[in-house]
């Protein structure tokens, strides 16, 4: 079992990372106001940028809503104070077993209690939030970043990122940029999937209310003094997966929403059909007792929330064994993601954008807590089979256990030698995790995009002292949300479509997929914070997974 000291000291700290709760500074008591259509905001001001809260983008995604498309909300008019953040949308909750008593307790009372405490949830959801410098005006066209949260699909809001931070370091830099953020449905209510929901057009909700957002944007944003064919979305985990979609949604058809994706710890992933979906769809069916509807997303639709909320808790989550094998995900529903993401990639059915790419070295290591009860090699190859590939060929169950073997030394945390070893096969199954859900995706996608379009890469190695974890998912969030380096390289890219510029500290160049060795951006611990490193690691295993991706889509 871990100790109460690890799991309190450090493992909360960095699911918090993962979640993106950080702290939020307070604001003078100053009140600017802006006018969209015929009402009026009333927002808030530290005298150096400008934030407006909890602004409607759509209408209630409720009673007879739920489920379906954003629609978008009628003309503003009146007065309204935006100085609060909306609620976030309906969060999963976990029933969690995992091995060790302090582990299991721990990781439930952060994803059921504290952002619930930080995060007030209502179906009621579909709001955003603007951060400006305070000197801008209408007529200032500044570029604009469109934050999209993370979480796993199943938790996380805009009000535990301060998008403060990154204008005023914009400011300071002498790039001044607008930040948006959006809420958007998560979890079932946000990803359903089904043959019923494919049926009715309704799936990957949540992704559409990312779009809606992006057409709020559109036209709005003007008057808060951005520019609206200067937007750059920009993402981290479950956020960073929508940004690579928001890409190949459409066959490639951004709609003249953006023009540059930045993306942290996420690419288009190996998901298949949205009708895989349909045993935890019947599932909730059985829950809410709504089997014997003649319609059944029908009177999903009338259920009170409190019995739907329950049934959807019973939902395999991200930190339950299965982990990563998520139950509610984007999935390809025939028409807004009209295929399997990574086969539109290889059709050429992508965005031509400029884009950055980067991933945490240790990406797997907090998932692979959920399977801490694996200790065996056969234990290993059953959890592997049964769970993420029970269509492939045993054959490539053999050749994957053989690239990524149980010896300690060689999986993740990398670089750690023995240490780290809670279990003989824990480091063994986050390098697998880690490679088959981040970094095989995303070199895959720069291998067929690089030379296409502009394109960066980059690697965090920091907080690799971190016990057991290492440069875990999530912790490059430290070094975007506190003004760090790569906020520095975000803002660049914001303003002129390349990172390099003000504030850099070494020359990234480009990802150069004809190379033997293409070269990436990697941000390390110690004296010398940055290093432009090949992104050759792990090569033929990488490339194994790639492959096995392809053939196994979720």
């Amino acid at each position: 079992m871990l100790s109460s000291t690890f799991v309190h000291r450090w493992l909360i700290p960095s699911i918090l990372y993962v979640t993106g709760v950080v702290a939020v500074p307070a604001s003078r008591s100053i009140s600017p106001s802006i006018t969209l259509d015929k009402g009026t905001f009333e927002g808030v001001t530290d005298g150096v940028t400008n934030k407006f809260l909890g602004i409607p983008f759509a209408k209630p995604s409720t009673g007879g809503l739920r489920f379906r498309l954003p629609v978008p909300n009628d003309a503003y008019t009146g007065s309204h104070l935006a100085n609060v953040f909306g609620p976030s949308c309906p969060q999963q909750g976990s029933t969690l077993k995992l091995p060790g008593e302090v582990v299991t307790e721990s990781i439930s009372f952060v994803v059921n209690q504290v952002l619930n405490v930080v995060v007030p949830e209502s179906e009621d959801c579909l709001t955003l939030n603007v951060w400006a410098p305070a000197s801008a005006t209408s007529t200032d066209k500044l570029p604009v970043v469109a934050w999209i949260y993370g979480g796993g699909f199943q938790f996380g809001g805009t009000s535990t990122y301060d998008g403060g931070v990154i204008v005023q370091r914009s400011i300071e830099l002498g790039e001044p940029i607008i930040y948006v953020s959006m809420n958007y449905r998560i979890s079932a209510f946000g990803f359903l999937a089904s043959k019923e929901v494919k049926e009715a057009g309704v799936g990957n909700i949540g992704m559409q209310d990312q779009r809606q957002a992006l057409r709020w944007i559109q036209k709005y944003i003007t008057a808060f003094g951005g520019d609206p064919t200067k937007v750059t979305i920009w993402g981290e985990s479950a956020g960073a997966i929508s940004v690579a979609l928001h890409m190949v949604a459409n066959d490639g058809n951004n709609e003249g929403l953006f023009r540059g994706a930045f993306m942290e710890s996420g690419s288009p992933i190996p998901v298949g059909d949205i009708t895989n979906g349909q045993q935890d769809y019947d599932a909730i069916v059985q829950e809410t007792g709504c089997t014997g509807a003649a319609d059944t997303l029908e009177c999903l639709r009338q259920v009170p929330f409190e019995i739907l909320k329950a049934a959807v808790d019973q939902s395999p989550a991200i930190f339950s064994f299965q982990s990563l094998k998520l139950a509610w995900l984007p999935r390809a529903d025939g028409t807004f993601i009209t295929a399997p993401p990574q086969s539109l990639v290889q059709q050429g059915q992508v965005s031509s954008v400029p884009f950055v790419t980067g991933d945490c070295d240790d990406e797997g290591t907090l998932f692979a807590t959920s399977s801490l009860n694996l200790t065996t090699d056969t234990e290993v190859r059953d959890y592997i089979k049964t769970v993420f590939l029970p269509n492939a060929p045993e054959s490539d169950i053999d050749q994957l256990l053989t690239l990524y073997p149980s010896d300690v030394t060689k999986g993740s945390p990398f670089d750690t030698g023995d240490l780290n070893a809670i279990t003989p096969q824990f480091k063994r199954i986050a390098a697998i995790l880690g490679d088959v859900v981040f970094q095989a995706p995303r070199r895959f996608f720069l291998q067929q995009r690089a030379g296409k379009q502009n394109t960066w890469s980059f690697m965090s190695k920091r907080l690799k002292a971190t016990p057991v974890l290492g440069s875990l998912h999530g912790s490059d969030l430290l070094n975007s949300y506190s003004g760090g380096d790569l906020t520095d390289y975000l803002v660049n890219f914001v303003n002129h479509l390349d990172p390099n510029g003000a504030g850099s500290v070494i020359s990234w160049p480009q990802y150069d997929a004809t190379s033997s060795s293409p070269q990436i951006l990697t941000f390390l611990d110690g004296m010398e914070p940055e290093v432009i490193t090949p992104d050759t690691f792990r090569q033929e295993a990488i490339n194994f997974v790639i492959g096995l991706d392809l053939r196994n889509p979720e």
